[in-house]
């Protein structure tokens, strides 16, 4: 590995603090994404009767039939025994952030009242899979999540990596199976748009600001661009041992790992110095440790 040893390399020049494992910035998406989820539900899901998928939908479900209640408060209950599992399978801090999003979110769903006026049933469903969807990923961002389904999820994806909106679509397939004879066809296909559109926002939402490009660079001056990948562009890179196919001659490959905005500085550092380089780019979502994100753990 080629390194610095006078400035950090990894996050370029600029100055930055990891906050994933403080309490107030938790709080902070945990709120925030309770307020947007606990909106999106009141506002539009329940007045045009969809099941937005989950426990909630569940909830919805029972709401619908029975009148019992509130959708909010029967999510409420409904998560008890979720929140055992979560406090022994995943962690108590978990369990704690889990248990203050569906505090939140059932607040919020009871005291914010939004009138949204769609009159498309299908324009209706695009949105509210937008809203809880975006909503339920900022709260995914923290070391918790909003309960029900996402418990499951998140303790899925921490011991079998296994997605979490792969998860939701898997689950509400089953749960909107069993609601045939409860729901109209129409309420069923634009439930299951508004599930679909959000389970991809939530993924979206946990890959923003993560993705990053994995960069592979052959040329004969890998030393000259190496040198100014450290010096220019504060960033750190690994010198890989390869043997040309025809040339039969070994030669430094370097790779390196940047963001968006660094990458068009990476290609203008290679091709100055090289005008035949070979500038392999990739993109990747998932790079933590070093000097990049910190692995997190729930």
């Amino acid at each position: 590995m080629i390194a610095q040893k006078k400035h950090p390399l990894g996050k370029g020049s600029s100055f930055s603090l990891d906050f994933t494992y403080s309490l107030w910035w938790n709080l902070i998406l945990i709120t925030v994404g309770s307020i947007i989820v606990g909106i999106g539900l009141r506002s539009i899901a329940v007045p045009y009767q969809f099941m937005p998928g989950g426990i909630f939908g569940l909830a919805s479900l029972i709401f619908y039939k029975t009148g019992i209640l509130s959708p909010g408060w029967i999510f409420l209950i409904l998560n008890v025994p979720l929140f055992a599992f979560a406090w022994i399978k995943v962690s108590k801090r978990f369990f704690w952030y889990s248990a203050y999003a569906t505090l939140a979110t059932t607040g919020f769903y009871e005291l914010i009242n939004i009138p949204m006026h769609i009159e498309s049933q299908l324009y209706a469903c695009v949105a509210c899979g937008l809203i809880i969807g975006f909503g339920s990923g900022v709260v995914l961002r923290s070391l918790g999540s909003n309960g029900g389904l996402d418990v499951i999820a998140v303790y899925l994806y921490q011991r079998f990596n296994i997605g979490i909106g792969k998860v939701y679509i898997i689950f509400n397939a089953i749960i909107f199976s069993l609601s045939f004879y409860e729901l109209s066809l129409d309420l069923i296909i634009a439930s299951l748009i508004l599930v679909f559109i959000s389970a991809m926002i939530i993924d979206k939402t946990l890959s923003l600001f993560n993705q990053r490009k994995v960069v592979f660079i052959i040329s004969d001056k890998a030393q000259e661009i190496s040198n100014d990948i450290l010096n220019s562009l504060r960033q750190s890179a690994t010198f890989i041992k390869g043997i040309g196919a025809y040339s039969k001659q070994e030669k430094n490959i370097i790779m390196t790992v940047v963001n968006n905005v660094q990458l068009k500085k990476l290609e203008e550092i290679a091709f100055s110095h090289d005008d035949n380089v070979l500038f392999i780019v990739e993109n990747t979502f998932s790079v933590v440790g070093s000097s990049f994100s910190k692995r997190k753990v729930y």
